[in-house]
Protein backbone atom coordinates (compact mmCIF):
# COMPACT_ATOMS: atom_id res chain seq x y z
CA UNK A 1 0.00 0.00 0.00
CA UNK A 2 2.56 2.46 0.84
CA UNK A 3 1.57 3.50 4.07
CA UNK A 4 3.01 6.56 4.58
CA UNK A 5 5.65 6.72 1.90
CA UNK A 6 4.38 8.45 -1.27
CA UNK A 7 7.44 6.99 -3.25
CA UNK A 8 7.90 4.50 -5.12
CA UNK A 9 10.39 4.56 -8.09
CA UNK A 10 12.42 1.35 -6.86
CA UNK A 11 15.75 3.08 -6.17
CA UNK A 12 13.87 5.95 -4.54
CA UNK A 13 11.51 4.17 -2.51
CA UNK A 14 14.91 1.57 -1.25
CA UNK A 15 17.30 4.62 -0.47
CA UNK A 16 13.98 6.44 1.42
CA UNK A 17 13.71 2.97 3.54
CA UNK A 18 17.37 3.11 4.03
CA UNK A 19 17.60 -0.05 1.52
CA UNK A 20 20.20 0.86 -1.19
CA UNK A 21 23.03 3.29 -1.08
CA UNK A 22 23.98 5.91 -3.73
CA UNK A 23 27.46 5.28 -3.37
CA UNK A 24 29.13 2.29 -2.17
CA UNK A 25 31.82 -0.72 -2.94
CA UNK A 26 30.26 -2.79 -6.00
CA UNK A 27 31.11 -6.10 -6.23
CA UNK A 28 31.28 -8.81 -9.25
CA UNK A 29 28.30 -8.90 -11.44
CA UNK A 30 28.77 -12.77 -11.30
CA UNK A 31 30.01 -13.33 -7.33
CA UNK A 32 27.63 -15.27 -5.34
CA UNK A 33 25.83 -13.99 -2.32
CA UNK A 34 27.11 -15.35 0.37
CA UNK A 35 24.90 -16.60 3.16
CA UNK A 36 26.86 -15.14 6.22
CA UNK A 37 27.09 -11.91 4.70
CA UNK A 38 23.04 -11.98 4.03
CA UNK A 39 22.63 -13.28 7.80
CA UNK A 40 24.88 -10.64 9.01
CA UNK A 41 22.98 -7.76 7.12
CA UNK A 42 19.56 -9.30 8.86
CA UNK A 43 20.98 -9.18 11.79
CA UNK A 44 21.75 -5.46 11.77
CA UNK A 45 18.13 -5.07 10.58
CA UNK A 46 16.67 -6.97 13.67
CA UNK A 47 19.07 -5.04 15.86
CA UNK A 48 18.32 -1.20 13.98
CA UNK A 49 14.77 -0.90 13.74
CA UNK A 50 12.87 -4.30 12.71
CA UNK A 51 11.59 -6.99 15.21
CA UNK A 52 12.17 -9.68 13.00
CA UNK A 53 13.10 -10.06 8.79
CA UNK A 54 12.65 -13.43 7.21
CA UNK A 55 14.18 -13.10 3.25
CA UNK A 56 14.61 -16.12 0.31
CA UNK A 57 17.38 -15.45 -1.74
CA UNK A 58 18.17 -16.92 -5.24
CA UNK A 59 21.44 -16.34 -7.13
CA UNK A 60 21.48 -18.59 -9.76
CA UNK A 61 21.60 -22.13 -8.49
CA UNK A 62 21.58 -21.27 -4.94
CA UNK A 63 18.57 -20.66 -3.01
CA UNK A 64 18.30 -20.39 1.04
CA UNK A 65 16.32 -18.63 3.21
CA UNK A 66 17.42 -16.89 6.69
CA UNK A 67 16.04 -15.23 9.16
CA UNK A 68 16.53 -12.73 12.58
CA UNK A 69 15.20 -11.26 15.03
CA UNK A 70 11.89 -12.63 16.78
CA UNK A 71 8.04 -13.19 15.67
CA UNK A 72 6.82 -10.97 19.16
CA UNK A 73 7.54 -8.46 21.28
CA UNK A 74 7.43 -10.63 24.50
CA UNK A 75 8.49 -13.85 23.54
CA UNK A 76 11.22 -15.50 22.31
CA UNK A 77 9.99 -17.57 19.43
CA UNK A 78 12.03 -16.51 16.26
CA UNK A 79 10.25 -15.31 13.16
CA UNK A 80 9.08 -17.95 10.79
CA UNK A 81 11.17 -19.36 7.97
CA UNK A 82 8.43 -19.21 5.53
CA UNK A 83 5.88 -17.27 7.70
CA UNK A 84 2.72 -14.88 6.20
CA UNK A 85 2.89 -11.10 5.92
CA UNK A 86 1.39 -8.58 4.64
CA UNK A 87 2.57 -7.54 1.31
CA UNK A 88 1.43 -3.39 0.75
CA UNK A 89 1.68 -2.30 -2.71
CA UNK A 90 3.04 -5.35 -4.23
CA UNK A 91 -0.81 -6.05 -4.38
CA UNK A 92 -0.36 -3.55 -6.91
CA UNK A 93 1.42 -6.44 -9.60
CA UNK A 94 -1.41 -8.56 -8.92
CA UNK A 95 -3.55 -6.37 -9.55
CA UNK A 96 -1.96 -4.94 -13.02
CA UNK A 97 -1.13 -8.32 -14.30
CA UNK A 98 -4.81 -9.47 -14.12
CA UNK A 99 -5.76 -5.68 -16.22
CA UNK A 100 -2.98 -6.81 -18.39
CA UNK A 101 -4.37 -9.97 -19.13
CA UNK A 102 -8.01 -8.49 -19.63
CA UNK A 103 -5.84 -6.12 -22.16
CA UNK A 104 -4.51 -9.31 -24.22
CA UNK A 105 -7.98 -11.10 -24.39
CA UNK A 106 -9.05 -7.66 -25.45
CA UNK A 107 -11.01 -6.75 -22.80
CA UNK A 108 -9.53 -3.42 -22.23
CA UNK A 109 -8.14 -1.04 -24.13
CA UNK A 110 -4.81 0.89 -22.13
CA UNK A 111 -5.29 3.75 -23.88
CA UNK A 112 -8.88 4.49 -23.41
CA UNK A 113 -10.08 6.40 -20.68
CA UNK A 114 -11.28 5.19 -17.26
CA UNK A 115 -14.47 6.57 -17.24
CA UNK A 116 -15.17 4.59 -20.94
CA UNK A 117 -15.63 1.08 -18.54
CA UNK A 118 -16.29 3.48 -14.85
CA UNK A 119 -18.46 6.38 -16.33
CA UNK A 120 -18.20 9.17 -13.85
CA UNK A 121 -15.49 7.87 -11.47
CA UNK A 122 -12.52 9.93 -12.53
CA UNK A 123 -11.68 12.61 -14.54
CA UNK A 124 -12.51 11.87 -17.90
CA UNK A 125 -9.33 12.40 -19.22
CA UNK A 126 -7.54 10.03 -17.14
CA UNK A 127 -6.53 7.05 -19.09
CA UNK A 128 -6.30 3.12 -17.91
CA UNK A 129 -2.26 3.04 -18.66
CA UNK A 130 -2.23 6.49 -16.62
CA UNK A 131 -3.96 4.89 -13.62
CA UNK A 132 -1.36 2.22 -13.85
CA UNK A 133 1.78 3.83 -14.58
CA UNK A 134 0.87 6.92 -11.88
CA UNK A 135 0.64 9.58 -14.17
CA UNK A 136 -2.84 10.32 -13.86
CA UNK A 137 -2.52 13.04 -11.38
CA UNK A 138 -5.20 11.55 -8.57
CA UNK A 139 -4.64 12.78 -5.35
CA UNK A 140 -3.03 9.79 -2.99
CA UNK A 141 -6.08 8.98 -0.88
CA UNK A 142 -4.15 7.79 2.11
CA UNK A 143 -2.58 11.20 2.57
CA UNK A 144 -6.10 11.91 3.71
CA UNK A 145 -6.17 9.31 6.37
CA UNK A 146 -5.32 9.42 9.91
CA UNK A 147 -1.97 7.92 9.99
CA UNK A 148 -0.12 8.44 12.90
CA UNK A 149 -0.24 5.85 15.16
CA UNK A 150 -2.58 6.86 18.02
CA UNK A 151 -4.76 8.26 15.52
CA UNK A 152 -4.99 5.15 13.32
CA UNK A 153 -5.57 2.83 16.53
CA UNK A 154 -9.33 4.77 16.08
CA UNK A 155 -10.02 3.15 12.51
CA UNK A 156 -7.76 -0.10 12.44
CA UNK A 157 -10.86 -2.37 12.36
CA UNK A 158 -12.91 -0.36 10.28
CA UNK A 159 -14.30 -1.39 6.81
CA UNK A 160 -13.61 0.79 3.79
CA UNK A 161 -15.46 0.93 0.48
CA UNK A 162 -13.10 1.09 -2.52
CA UNK A 163 -15.39 3.74 -3.45
CA UNK A 164 -14.88 5.70 0.16
CA UNK A 165 -11.62 5.72 -0.58
CA UNK A 166 -11.64 6.93 -3.99
CA UNK A 167 -14.16 9.90 -3.07
CA UNK A 168 -11.05 10.88 -0.46
CA UNK A 169 -9.36 11.42 -3.63
CA UNK A 170 -11.83 12.87 -6.46
CA UNK A 171 -13.03 15.28 -4.03
CA UNK A 172 -9.62 17.19 -4.31
CA UNK A 173 -8.31 18.85 -7.61
CA UNK A 174 -5.85 16.76 -9.68
CA UNK A 175 -2.43 17.07 -8.33
CA UNK A 176 -1.02 17.64 -12.05
CA UNK A 177 -3.23 17.38 -15.74
CA UNK A 178 -3.30 13.51 -16.59
CA UNK A 179 -0.18 12.00 -18.16
CA UNK A 180 2.27 15.02 -17.40
CA UNK A 181 4.22 13.76 -14.40
CA UNK A 182 4.77 10.18 -12.31
CA UNK A 183 3.34 10.44 -8.91
CA UNK A 184 2.71 7.10 -6.64
CA UNK A 185 -0.83 7.74 -5.44
CA UNK A 186 -2.49 4.68 -4.11
CA UNK A 187 -5.54 5.89 -5.27
CA UNK A 188 -4.84 4.66 -8.74
CA UNK A 189 -4.58 0.97 -7.75
CA UNK A 190 -8.27 0.93 -6.24
CA UNK A 191 -9.25 2.30 -9.79
CA UNK A 192 -7.15 -0.28 -11.04
CA UNK A 193 -9.38 -2.87 -8.83
CA UNK A 194 -12.98 -1.37 -9.53
CA UNK A 195 -11.78 -1.89 -13.58
CA UNK A 196 -10.97 -5.36 -12.43
CA UNK A 197 -14.20 -5.46 -11.34
CA UNK A 198 -16.19 -4.05 -13.90
CA UNK A 199 -14.35 -5.86 -16.53
CA UNK A 200 -14.86 -9.59 -14.59
CA UNK A 201 -18.21 -9.01 -13.26
CA UNK A 202 -17.28 -10.25 -10.04
CA UNK A 203 -14.76 -9.56 -7.01
CA UNK A 204 -11.27 -8.20 -8.12
CA UNK A 205 -10.55 -10.85 -5.36
CA UNK A 206 -11.84 -13.72 -7.28
CA UNK A 207 -10.41 -12.62 -10.24
CA UNK A 208 -6.70 -12.40 -8.69
CA UNK A 209 -7.23 -16.23 -7.25
CA UNK A 210 -8.57 -17.63 -10.66
CA UNK A 211 -6.41 -15.73 -12.51
CA UNK A 212 -2.65 -15.80 -10.74
CA UNK A 213 -3.20 -17.88 -6.88
CA UNK A 214 -4.78 -20.74 -8.17
CA UNK A 215 -2.76 -21.45 -11.71
CA UNK A 216 0.43 -20.87 -9.77
CA UNK A 217 -0.78 -22.86 -6.46
CA UNK A 218 -0.02 -20.17 -4.55
CA UNK A 219 -1.49 -21.87 -1.34
CA UNK A 220 0.21 -19.34 1.17
CA UNK A 221 -1.47 -16.35 -0.46
CA UNK A 222 -4.46 -15.10 0.03
CA UNK A 223 -7.05 -11.31 -0.21
CA UNK A 224 -8.20 -10.70 3.29
CA UNK A 225 -11.09 -8.22 2.31
CA UNK A 226 -12.11 -7.38 6.04
CA UNK A 227 -10.56 -10.10 7.60
CA UNK A 228 -8.55 -8.36 10.58
CA UNK A 229 -6.35 -11.61 11.85
CA UNK A 230 -3.29 -13.59 9.45
CA UNK A 231 -3.34 -17.19 9.69
CA UNK A 232 -0.70 -19.62 10.17
CA UNK A 233 2.49 -18.88 11.10
CA UNK A 234 3.66 -15.20 11.20
CA UNK A 235 5.54 -12.21 12.75
CA UNK A 236 3.49 -9.75 14.26
CA UNK A 237 4.20 -5.79 13.94
CA UNK A 238 4.33 -3.38 16.11
CA UNK A 239 4.39 0.50 16.70
CA UNK A 240 3.98 2.90 19.61
CA UNK A 241 0.37 4.16 20.85
CA UNK A 242 -0.30 6.28 23.87
CA UNK A 243 3.82 5.91 24.67
CA UNK A 244 3.40 2.48 24.89
CA UNK A 245 4.51 -0.90 22.56
CA UNK A 246 1.05 -1.44 20.52
CA UNK A 247 0.60 -5.10 18.56
CA UNK A 248 -0.98 -3.40 15.04
CA UNK A 249 -0.50 -7.04 13.50
CA UNK A 250 -4.92 -7.22 13.39
CA UNK A 251 -6.20 -4.45 11.17
CA UNK A 252 -9.20 -4.23 8.62
CA UNK A 253 -7.17 -4.30 6.07
CA UNK A 254 -10.05 -3.03 3.35
CA UNK A 255 -8.41 0.41 3.90
CA UNK A 256 -5.59 -0.69 1.56
CA UNK A 257 -8.15 -2.76 -0.85
CA UNK A 258 -6.77 -3.66 -4.70
CA UNK A 259 -4.11 -0.67 -3.82
CA UNK A 260 -2.04 -3.36 -0.91
CA UNK A 261 -4.21 -5.61 0.98
CA UNK A 262 -3.09 -8.77 -0.05
CA UNK A 263 -1.31 -11.44 2.36
CA UNK A 264 1.53 -13.93 1.07
CA UNK A 265 4.90 -15.63 1.61
CA UNK A 266 8.35 -15.06 0.35
CA UNK A 267 8.04 -18.30 -1.46
CA UNK A 268 4.91 -17.70 -3.16
CA UNK A 269 6.23 -14.57 -3.91
CA UNK A 270 9.04 -15.94 -6.02
CA UNK A 271 6.78 -18.12 -7.38
CA UNK A 272 4.76 -14.91 -9.02
CA UNK A 273 7.93 -12.86 -9.69
CA UNK A 274 9.29 -15.83 -11.68
CA UNK A 275 6.23 -16.99 -12.99
CA UNK A 276 5.25 -12.68 -14.36
CA UNK A 277 8.79 -11.92 -15.56
CA UNK A 278 9.49 -15.10 -17.43
CA UNK A 279 6.57 -14.38 -19.51
CA UNK A 280 4.41 -17.23 -18.52
CA UNK A 281 1.16 -15.00 -16.85
CA UNK A 282 1.07 -12.67 -20.07
CA UNK A 283 0.94 -12.55 -23.77
CA UNK A 284 4.03 -10.81 -25.81
CA UNK A 285 2.29 -8.04 -26.30
CA UNK A 286 1.34 -7.21 -22.67
CA UNK A 287 4.61 -8.62 -20.84
CA UNK A 288 6.28 -5.74 -23.20
CA UNK A 289 4.18 -3.03 -21.67
CA UNK A 290 4.91 -4.78 -18.27
CA UNK A 291 8.81 -3.11 -17.87
CA UNK A 292 7.79 0.00 -20.89
CA UNK A 293 8.78 3.09 -18.78
CA UNK A 294 8.54 6.41 -20.58
CA UNK A 295 10.06 10.09 -20.02
CA UNK A 296 7.66 10.96 -17.69
CA UNK A 297 7.93 7.39 -15.75
CA UNK A 298 11.64 6.32 -16.37
CA UNK A 299 11.59 3.71 -13.60
CA UNK A 300 8.45 2.40 -13.16
CA UNK A 301 5.97 0.26 -15.80
CA UNK A 302 2.72 -0.52 -15.67
CA UNK A 303 2.54 -2.35 -12.12
CA UNK A 304 6.00 -2.80 -11.87
CA UNK A 305 9.19 -0.65 -10.57
CA UNK A 306 12.44 -0.56 -12.98
CA UNK A 307 15.41 0.78 -11.56
CA UNK A 308 19.18 0.27 -12.28
CA UNK A 309 21.28 -0.37 -8.86
CA UNK A 310 24.49 1.74 -7.85
CA UNK A 311 26.67 -1.31 -9.01
CA UNK A 312 24.85 -1.32 -12.15
CA UNK A 313 22.40 -4.29 -11.76
CA UNK A 314 19.07 -3.84 -13.25
CA UNK A 315 16.14 -4.92 -11.14
CA UNK A 316 12.93 -5.36 -11.22
CA UNK A 317 9.89 -5.64 -8.25
CA UNK A 318 8.05 -3.85 -6.37
CA UNK A 319 7.44 -2.63 -2.61
CA UNK A 320 5.31 -2.52 0.35
CA UNK A 321 4.23 -1.31 3.06
CA UNK A 322 1.00 -1.61 5.45
CA UNK A 323 0.94 -0.54 9.44
CA UNK A 324 3.49 -3.58 11.25
CA UNK A 325 5.26 -4.91 7.90
CA UNK A 326 7.30 -3.61 4.99
CA UNK A 327 8.58 -5.63 2.10
CA UNK A 328 9.78 -6.14 -1.07
CA UNK A 329 9.98 -8.72 -4.33
CA UNK A 330 12.90 -8.03 -6.20
CA UNK A 331 14.03 -10.18 -9.47
CA UNK A 332 16.84 -9.43 -12.04
CA UNK A 333 15.47 -9.33 -15.54
CA UNK A 334 16.16 -12.89 -16.30
CA UNK A 335 15.31 -13.58 -13.18
CA UNK A 336 18.60 -15.03 -11.67
CA UNK A 337 19.00 -12.77 -9.03
CA UNK A 338 15.83 -12.87 -6.68
CA UNK A 339 15.49 -11.46 -3.37
CA UNK A 340 11.65 -11.55 -1.42
CA UNK A 341 11.82 -9.80 2.10
CA UNK A 342 9.58 -9.17 4.90
CA UNK A 343 10.63 -6.73 7.97
CA UNK A 344 8.13 -6.24 10.89
CA UNK A 345 8.26 -3.18 13.08
CA UNK A 346 9.69 -2.55 16.52
CA UNK A 347 7.84 -0.35 18.64
CA UNK A 348 10.59 2.13 19.28
CA UNK A 349 11.55 1.69 15.18
CA UNK A 350 15.14 3.20 14.30
CA UNK A 351 17.45 3.63 11.51
CA UNK A 352 18.22 0.66 10.01
CA UNK A 353 21.78 1.95 8.74
CA UNK A 354 23.59 0.36 5.87
CA UNK A 355 22.09 -3.10 6.85
CA UNK A 356 19.74 -2.98 3.55
CA UNK A 357 22.38 -1.72 1.31
CA UNK A 358 24.06 -4.75 2.26
CA UNK A 359 21.67 -6.77 1.87
CA UNK A 360 20.94 -5.83 -1.82
CA UNK A 361 24.29 -5.45 -2.55
CA UNK A 362 25.38 -8.85 -1.41
CA UNK A 363 22.52 -10.55 -3.43
CA UNK A 364 22.60 -8.04 -6.49
CA UNK A 365 25.89 -7.22 -6.99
Amino acid sequence: MGIPSKKIRLVAALTAAGLVATTGTALAADATADRKVVQEALDQLASGGALGVQARVTDGRQRFTARSGKAELDRSRPVPENGRFRIGSITKTFVSTVLLQLAGEGELDLDAPVVRYLPGLVDGRITVRQVMQHTSGLYNYTDALPLNPDEFEQIRYKHWAPQELVKLSTDRPLDFEPGTRWSYSNTNYVVAGLLVEQLTGRPYEKAVEQRILKPLRLSGTEVPGDKADITGPHAHGYVTVAGKPSDITRINPSVAWAAGEMISTTKDLDTFGVALVSGKLLKPAQQQELSRTTEVSPGYGLGLAVETLPCGTKVWGHGGGIPGYSSQLLTTPDTKKRLELSATSAPAGGDPGDAYTKLLTEVFC
